[in-house]
């Protein structure tokens, strides 16, 4: 208590004393204000954070390629898929999967598997393997591969419009639609010319040429000096059959992927440079046609 500085006269009260209890609770009532702004802001974030999320979500799904693609490579053996599809997948930093149907048959023949067994007798015959089997190969990858996820790269499927309307269905079950389906188109001629020459590591899937792209060690893959090999259905006879069903059945598949919008052509005898920057050029209109 305050006291008197005259005898008998009660002494003025401490201004610091009065005032404390009024000046408490202005402080506890900007502080519950402050904490209300934090709360408001905490919870403005996060939702601004979910609609990003949602809205990423929603490119991807709709076939936008976002991180990753959803596409197809259409052309027959030898016009430059193999060579293609790894520029793709480094555009794509690695988040989407290559599915080449040909490579994954060849692993089933080697492995010597009921299917590859079925497989290698159709494929030396320069024929093509039923749509049951193909189908049912991809849809496994595509439920299973968790780099499909991001999209992916089909190689050789599909090669029927039966094969195609199947994919559509699978990817509808998702809400997802294919962006691209790019055509390497190539005479047979030059096609001939460029596969009764090439050689292959079976590991990776590299290929050469003995003339146009030779290894720098006869037979040897420069990468990991494994031996090459040329592929037993790889000789002029078998091509011709090859190229002969090709076309009788790619040609529905084309004009499938035209009618939806969504085909484009690329001259593949050009340099795979070239071949490439044309690639390049059909995603980056893609970029356009989404910012617009």
């Amino acid at each position: 208590m305050a006291t008197s500085t005259t005898a008998g006269t009660p002494a003025a009260p401490d201004p610091a004393i009065v005032g404390g209890s009024s000046s408490n609770k202005d402080n506890n009532a900007e502080l519950t204000y402050l904490k209300s702004l934090v709360s408001q802001l905490n919870a403005k974030i996060t939702s601004i954070e979910g609609a990003a999320k949602n809205a990423a979500a929603s490119i991807v799904g709709s076939g936008g390629s976002g991180d990753g693609v959803r596409m197809i490579l259409i052309g027959p053996p030898g016009a430059g898929k193999g060579t293609q599809a790894p520029k793709i997948l480094e555009h794509y930093k690695n988040n989407v999967c290559h599915l080449a149907t040909g490579d994954m048959l060849r692993e089933q023949v080697s492995k010597g598997t009921e299917l590859g067994k079925k497989a290698k007798e159709i494929m030396d015959q320069g024929g093509l393997v039923s749509d049951e089997i193909m189908v049912g190969m991809i849809k496994d990858q595509l439920e299973t591969n968790k780099k499909c996820a991001g999209g992916f790269i089909l190689d050789g499927f599909p090669r029927t419009t039966p094969q195609a309307q199947k994919l559509d269905d699978m990817l509808t079950s998702k809400s997802q639609k294919l962006d691209h389906a790019v055509e390497l188109k190539i005479q047979d001629s030059l096609l001939i010319s460029r596969i009764t020459g090439r050689l292959i590591h079976p590991a990776s899937g590299r290929s050469y040429h003995k003339e146009f792209s030779p290894p720098k060690k006869s037979m040897t893959d420069d990468v990991t000096g494994e031996p090459l090999i040329q592929r037993s259905d790889d000789n002029a006879e078998t091509l011709r059959k090859r190229l002969a069903t090709y076309h009788a059945q790619t040609a529905d598949v084309t004009s499938y992927y035209r009618q939806k919008g969504i085909w484009t052509p690329v001259d593949a005898s050009q340099s795979p440079a070239v071949v490439w920057k044309s690639i390049q050029a059909i995603f980056a209109e893609q970029k356009k046609e989404q910012r617009a």
